[in-house]
């Protein structure tokens, strides 16, 4: 499955700096880790867990498991007889036992540049032991569920941990989703108690959360679910009650001179039978709270996958096997070393955000920066400010983000510095070769390795991964697996490919980090995940491999296109379409043929101030028949101004396919950034395609 020797050839490598401390410094030592993580996984995660506190030991195998719904019901089992805590392990563990009190946690970058917090472990700590003592105070008990519904700040990863202290399972929603999104959320975990803000802003933009908030609660009562309490965060009013706790804001306004725009106690509706102020429950509350212990396999938190048809799905982890894979994927994929300054740009309301904001770096004593901003405002400069201002070392964002920035020229990149950079990482999608040699070459200078991880909300943390200092990295490649993980490659039939091919990725044994079930429905668990293919786990993604043995990701299955009997990707028709001078995005979807069976209908993105015209068309069609095949010329090629997204930046192919065969019934599109984009694709598509 790993290659004997890695290639020496067409592939990029960590600097010699870079593997003098690394944790993994070549890939013998990583293959020599890989055979004892996959062969003896009780002797490799054993060696990991003495790092953490466990109130008592496990008893029985370290990991049980049954991937073959022929043989019975699918489970998963990490350490099971342990009982621990992972906010003890994150905080409690780091302040007293390892003396980081005084190290910092999180430096905090608000919207608005100048608008900033630090925070250190000791004052997190005291933080999630007040807010502990506050949910406690409001009745929840360990087992009960709690939906958060906050924009990205310090206080979002306070009352998650507080949630993890006493044993509630949290059910974090991405403050861009809709009221009805949150409604349907809030129901389906039976949440007891929801916790909000009163509003933020996007750029320029404002969110009013809290009206969305309410709008959502009245859903539930509508639909006959009562939830009590909803604490809400005053992040903008200026109501003075708002600056009464010493652990909250007016702290973060680190410059009293700062025009930080607030929003007036007036706009912000309230229920006094409901709504209770987060800072006036602060301000009584004690900052010492025991931890309640927890068993292995309790629930942990829910988290809800998104950009899928029908109902969204809440994927349920729990507490020990998370806590261990993340914290060693965080550890060993950037690298993390005691004076890193590690940040990610996602959404704590993403699983990357829960894994490698909150969960994997606080395991390590990290150091991070939390962003409540865009990429793009004030300017398009932003981020390669903040990478100066605060000594960035390991750097994480999504192909989109990259591929935005792209647009923009070298010159907003390079007026910074950036000599801090160490680590380049790469989340969501698979990137494209262009936009990863760009993110390497101007981004990293050609001396930071980029680590384009591929993993799932189901999966924990990364699954395919390449590590900094040990792996050969081929643009565009996830490379290889992950300790522990064992990928396949299966045909239709559901027969083991080996060597160069393509079709489903599977993975044939759990890792400790891996779902444990769908909330409330583990038969939609067993037949999304195991009964296509018995034995082994479904990603749902296709993927290849080539001749040395790496692992590309050709995306979603339902992304995947069958044109005159061959398996198309259409990650790599978009690849090779943003290779283009003039292109900055494209997106490619299947779309009904008589004789074909499918066609290839793309959207393109352009360049600013370039036109789409028939010549540039004939040029793109021919440049993905030279890069792909004849069999890969699109039929269609549509201007695109811009594309339907999520407002965590993913395209809904979804409705591209819609657009492409004209039809008008899009189904829930709530989640969109922008819907007006919709219309105007729809004005411009292909006169042909009728």
């Amino acid at each position: 499955m790993i290659p004997d020797k890695a290639p020496k050839e067409d592939v990029f490598h960590g600097s010699e700096d870079l593997r003098r401390n690394a944790h993994v410094p070549s890939f013998e030592k990583y293959k020599e880790l890989y055979v004892q993580s996959v062969e003896n996984p009780a002797e490799f995660w054993g060696a990991i867990a003495k790092d953490f506190f466990w109130k008592s030991q496990h008893t029985g195998r370290f990991l049980d498991y049954n991937f073959d719904v022929t043989k019975g019901e699918i489970f998963v089992k990490c350490m099971e007889g342990a009982t621990t805590n992972i906010c003890y392990n994150l905080l409690d563990l780091n302040v007293h036992e390892r003396k980081l009190g005084d190290k910092v946690a999180f430096f905090w970058e608000g919207n608005e540049p100048g608008d900033e917090l630090t925070v250190t472990y000791r004052e997190l700590l005291q933080m999630v032991c007040q807010f502990s003592n506050v949910l406690k105070s409001q009745g929840v008990k360990k087992g009960d569920r709690v939906s958060i519904y906050m924009p990205m700040v310090v206080e979002l990863v306070v009352a998650m941990l507080a949630c993890v202290r006493i044993g509630a399972v949290h059910s974090i929603v991405f403050a861009g989703f809709s009221a009805e999104s949150l409604c349907e959320r809030i129901m389906d975990s039976q949440c007891s108690l929801l916790i909000t803000a009163d509003g933020f802003y996007r750029g320029e933009k404002l969110i009013n959360l809290k009206l969305l908030a309410d709008e959502a609660l009245q859903k539930c009562r509508d639909k006959g679910f009562l939830i009590q309490t909803c604490i809400v965060l005053k992040h903008l009013s200026t109501d003075p009650e708002a600056l009464v706790s010493s652990h909250s804001p007016p702290a973060k306004r680190a410059c009293p001179d700062l025009e930080v725009k607030h929003l007036h106690t007036s706009a912000v509706p309230w229920n006094p039978d409901v709504d209770l102020c987060w800072h006036m429950l602060m301000k009584g509350a004690s900052d010492e709270c025991e931890p309640e212990w927890c068993e292995s396999e309790d629930p942990l938190f829910i988290l809800y996958t998104s950009g899928s048809t029908g109902k969204p799905k809440g994927v349920l982890h729990t507490v020990s096997g998370y806590m261990l894979y993340t914290a060693t994927t965080f550890k060993l994929v950037f690298d993390h070393q005691p004076d890193d300054i590690y940040w990610c740009t996602a959404d704590i309301g993403w699983i990357t955000g829960h894994s490698y904001i909150t969960y994997g770096p606080l395991a390590n004593g990290a150091t991070s920066v939390l962003f409540e901003g865009l990429p793009t405002y004030p300017d398009v400069s932003r981020m390669w400010d903040i990478v100066d201002k605060y000594h960035v070392t390991k750097f994480y964002t999504a192909p989109t983000a990259i591929r935005l920035l792209m647009k923009f020229g070298n010159e907003p990149v390079q007026k910074y510095k950036r000599k801090s950079l160490k680590v380049l990482g790469t989340v969501g999608e698979p990137i494209n070769p262009e936009a990863w040699l760009w993110y390497y070459s101007v981004v990293g200078e050609k001396r930071c390795p980029v680590v384009d991880t591929f993993w799932q909300t189901e999966t924990g943390g990364h699954v395919l991964t390449p590590l900094p200092a040990a792996t050969p990295l081929k643009p565009g490649s996830a490379t290889f697996p992950f300790f522990g993980v064992v990928p396949a490659i299966l045909n239709e039939s559901g027969e083991e490919l080996e060597g160069p091919s393509e079709g489903y990725l599977v993975f044939k044994q759990p890792w400790p980090g891996v779902m444990r079930t769908v909330y409330g429905n583990h038969q939609r668990f067993e037949t999304t995940y195991f009964k296509k293919f018995p034995g082994y786990y479904v990603t749902g993604d296709g993927c290849s491999r080539d001749k040395d043995g790496y692992y590309w990701i050709t995306g979603r299955i339902d992304d995947m296109l069958n044109v005159s009997g061959h398996l198309l990707s259409t990650a790599e028709v978009e690849s090779a379409l943003v290779e283009h001078k003039a292109v900055a995005e494209a997106a490619a979807v299947g779309r009904p043929h008589p004789v074909k069976g499918e066609s290839l209908y793309c959207f393109v993105t352009l360049k600013d101030g370039l036109a789409f015209n028939q010549t540039l068309e004939a040029e793109l069609k021919k440049q993905v028949r030279e890069k792909i095949g004849a069999i890969a010329t699109p039929d269609y090629i549509q201007n695109a101004p811009g594309l339907p997204k999520t407002r965590s930046g993913k395209i809904m192919r979804r409705v591209l396919r819609k657009i492409a065969c004209n039809e008008k019934d899009l189904g829930d599109i709530s989640t969109l950034a922008d819907a007006s984009v919709v219309d105007q694709l729809f004005q411009n598509r292909c006169c042909s395609a009728v």
